[in-house]
């Protein structure tokens, strides 16, 4: 957003019309003017046409000529460039404007992501700072073309809602940011985890913040940030220098979903490192499935293995209890099941949702 409190005229004159002025009121020419300060007179020209920037060298030799101070030559041509600044990025968040709209900015507002507004000058603004970027241009660059390979090596050019994409995973950005971790230590990672699952089969209250310190223990970071409109991620997986960064949604507010999630970017660090970017339920320019299928197979076998499914099934569970035993028996929680018979529609959805805990995430 502009300063505020801070005025900008719509026009500035170029110093050179000052420099004229001055000389016509001393009589002196602009030939004679460039002789006395040692400059070509085609400069001192293009200088007073306003073609031409007064530099602190010729301030200087302006101050000893005309007994005016230096800074004040200065000031002018910083405040001329500035103003001309200005108007040229006016002009270039004119063209910006429909890319603009293209995003969910009444929820990224409602989320607290940029301020609140209905004017699209600061829409546009807002949206500039938040991604740390200076125009549409560079978010091109950024997220289609990938100009920095070594931080983001995806293009969202052929996602559908490549807009609402980009600002969640700039969110999970900006919250990992203020998250201090350790070098990442892969062997910590690892035996963390055994932790984490106790906290999958606990969910105690409060459980995001330990899996958080558990995960920092390590030097991974994971953060929270809710979905937007049109873009239905789960969870995403990439390193941001050094460090592992997971980033979930809670999109379904189940405890089933978020754990298994959890665990699959959780494979993704362990089994395929920092070059590859796992962004759930998008399909995106550089996806592999394999490894998808890979972290899937990672999450299945720390909630809940097919062979444990496979002897759940055969023992035809007629009751919750039922359920809540074998949840006990296989050291995880009886939503883990569930959810898994429900998603592979083993079981109707209406059946046991009991067992299914709601959550509800803030960073």
């Amino acid at each position: 957003m502009a300063i505020k409190n801070e005025y900008f005229p719509e026009t500035v004159t170029h110093p050179g019309f000052t420099l004229n002025e001055k000389l016509k009121e001393i009589g002196m020419s602009k030939k004679e003017f460039a002789l006395r300060t040692e400059k070509p007179e085609q400069t001192i020209i293009k200088i007073i046409n306003g073609n031409s920037s007064i530099t602190p060298d010729m301030s200087i030799k302006f101050e000893n000529v005309l007994k005016i101070p230096s800074k004040f030559w200065l000031k002018k041509q910083y405040r001329y460039d500035e103003i001309v600044a200005r108007n040229k990025r006016q002009s270039s968040n004119k063209e910006a404007e429909e890319w603009a709209r293209c995003f969910p900015y009444a929820k990224m507002a409602q989320f607290g992501w940029v301020p609140l507004t209905r004017k699209i000058e600061e829409k546009i603004d807002a949206l500039f700072q938040f991604f740390g970027l200076s125009g549409k241009t560079a978010w091109e660059d950024y997220y289609y073309k990938q100009g920095l390979k070594t931080c983001f090596r995806i293009s969202l050019k052929q996602t559908t809602e490549s807009y609402a994409v980009s600002a969640w995973l700039r969110q999970g950005e900006i919250l990992a940011a203020d998250l201090n971790v350790p070098t990442y230590d892969r062997r910590i990672f690892k035996q963390n985890l055994r932790l984490i699952k106790k906290l999958m089969v606990e969910h105690p209250e409060g459980f995001f913040i330990q899996l958080q310190d558990l995960c920092k223990k390590a030097g991974v970071k994971v953060v929270y940030t809710p979905c937007l409109p049109k873009a239905p991620i789960e969870g995403s997986t990439r390193w941001i220098g050094d460090a592992p960064l997971i980033q979930l949604s809670a999109r379904y507010k189940q405890n089933d979903r978020f754990w298994f999630t959890f665990f699959h970017e959780a494979g993704h660090i362990l089994l395929h490192g920092k070059k590859y970017i796992s962004i759930e339920n998008i399909d995106f320019q550089g996806v592999d499935l394999k490894k998808e299928n890979e972290a899937n197979a990672f999450a299945i076998n720390w909630t809940f293995t097919e062979e444990q499914e496979q002897e759940v099934l055969a023992a035809r569970p007629k009751t919750t209890h039922d359920i809540i035993a074998f949840a006990e028996k296989f050291n995880t929680h009886p939503a883990v099941i569930i959810g898994r018979f429900h998603h592979k529609k083993k079981l109707h959805y209406s059946i046991a949702r009991e067992l299914i805990v709601p959550i509800h995430l803030s960073n």
